[in-house]
């Protein structure tokens, strides 16, 4: 078999060797970010939704969830175009919310409903994965709870992080790094799994 397919390093990397995830990211950061931030037209944006992107790969990798479908890159681009999205719809809900006003003729009781659109057992779903999640960080270093807290429960961009911790944005990328790695190693620990 060929050692230098993106299939065989994912294979590797499944079997524990982290320098096959590295050659993976390196043989194709150039392309995803680029089409991320042909996407937003945002460097600082493309960043995060770059290490969001590759933060959901390891994990996927990880619980063992990757089918080969297809090439990898394409998959690593679906789940960057789902992140955007997701962003995208997470600031739109914010504006809704901080400028709509009752008195204003666009206001509709739909932009309310539309607010939150997952179902009542999607969100018990959701609500379990955070508490699970929130027993887990107890068990990193102070300063990798804080970064994690921040980017994945209050949403803030790796330069708001930065700036909030009074970090470099490559300490904070460090930390979240570090973060995962060892929330990884409790998973696998104590068999949790974060799947819907």
């Amino acid at each position: 078999m060929n050692t230098n397919t993106d299939s065989w390093l994912i294979s590797a990397y499944k079997d524990g060797n982290e320098k096959a995830l590295a050659i993976l990211i390196e043989r194709h950061q150039k392309d995803i970010f680029s089409y991320i931030f042909y996407k937003v037209m945002d460097d600082t944006l493309a960043n995060d939704v770059f290490q969001d992107t590759f933060m959901k790969i390891i994990i996927t990798l990880k619980e063992g969830r990757y089918n080969e479908e297809g090439k990898f890159v394409l998959w690593a681009k679906r789940i960057a175009h789902n992140l955007i999205i997701d962003h995208y719809r997470l600031k739109a809900k914010h504006n809704k919310v901080s400028e709509t006003s009752y008195d204003n003729e666009e206001y509709s009781i739909f932009d309310l409903i539309s607010i939150n659109e997952e179902n009542i057992e999607e969100q018990l779903i959701s609500r379990q994965i955070q508490e699970d999640l929130m027993k887990m960080l107890e068990f990193l270093p102070p300063n990798q709870q804080e970064v994690v807290k921040l980017r994945f429960f209050d949403a803030l961009s790796f330069k708001e992080i930065a700036e909030q911790t009074d970090t470099s944005i490559n300490t904070t990328l460090g930390r979240v790094r570090y973060a995962l790695i060892n929330l990884r190693k409790i998973m696998e620990e104590h068999q949790i799994s974060l799947t819907r």
